[in-house]
């Protein structure tokens, strides 16, 4: 393996977030691989110094240190198990780092198969949208063996403010759910806070200042709901892309015999604004459901 500043760096997956994250590999002078599914998402990238790859097979073999950042539980198998996928073309010793908020029976596959092939994967999901991308203020939740996460942790830095080793493979998975049924149920809070606010006409903008710095603050209350006030309904994460995590966290919840009766009437909530039309709209789309 190359030393780290040298290695070669691919990444799959250039949304909201993924785009904003290689910029950021790019300034502090690493060398990027990409690809993604939709080209065009890849421009502006390749323009800033990012080195196009046509299909996953191509960037596997190119590429030392592999990140992955897609949409569903699907892509991740796809793209890693596929008979054009990662762990099938790239080389020994590879590390494989899924950003992507998944399942956490999934992640440890990967590191089975990945350890069989004398490489090395680690489950690594994301908070913190499209802001915490864009600045490198993410908190990335890391699952997999402690000496592969200290090689790449000059990498992740770049990335993130809070990173956070929490054990064996699909650790870092199951600490994602945890943060999304922590806020699955304060969205429903913030979204009810506001219409209740703005009902008793109150001017909301104010309201947000009294609340945000008390015992109601949240990371939800003070980057969405400025976004909810001025009509900005737009993705710094996909209300789609939320029901697929609730989903998943209401799997694993009654794998280990647990009831989640908040997360479950999120995502009835979230699943009704979807059916509306939301479902390309960011979270903070839930007070669409409560304005009617």
């Amino acid at each position: 393996m190359a030393e780290l500043k040298n290695a070669r760096i691919g990444w799959i997956g250039t949304g909201v977030m993924g785009k904003s994250m290689v910029e950021r590999l790019l300034m502090e002078g690493y060398e990027v691989n990409v690809f993604t599914r939709t080209p065009s998402k890849a421009d502006e990238l390749i323009e800033k110094g990012a080195r196009w790859q046509d299909n996953v097979r191509n960037l596997a073999k190119e590429s030392d240190i592999i990140f992955t950042m897609v949409g569903y539980p699907s892509d991740v198998e796809e793209i890693y198990f596929g008979e054009n996928g990662i762990l099938e073309h790239s080389g020994e010793g590879t590390y494989m780092i899924d950003l992507t908020t998944s399942s956490p029976d999934l992640a440890k596959k990967i590191t089975k198969k990945a350890e069989e092939r004398r490489s090395y994967a680690l489950d690594a999901p994301v908070s913190g949208g499209d802001v915490g991308a864009k600045q490198g203020t993410l908190s990335i939740m890391v699952g997999g063996e402690e000496k592969p996460v200290e090689y790449i942790w000059p990498i992740l830095d770049v990335l993130g403010n809070q990173i956070v080793w929490q054990g064996p493979a699909g650790a870092g998975q199951f600490t994602k759910m945890s943060n999304q049924i922590a806020i699955a149920s304060n969205m429903m809070g913030v979204s009810e806070a506001l219409i209740y606010a703005e009902a008793a006409g109150l001017d909301p903008s104010t309201v947000l200042e009294s609340i945000s710095g008390g015992a109601a603050g949240s990371w939800s209350l003070s980057n969405l709901t400025p976004r909810v006030i001025k009509g900005d309904l737009e993705p710094g994460f996909y209300v789609k892309h939320f029901i697929k995590d609730m989903k998943i966290a209401i799997e694993s919840a009654e794998k280990m015999e647990l009831d989640l009766p908040g997360l479950k009437l999120a995502k009835q909530l979230y699943d009704q604004i979807s059916a509306d039309g939301y479902a390309n709209s960011g979270t903070q789309a839930l007070y669409q459901y409560y304005k009617g």
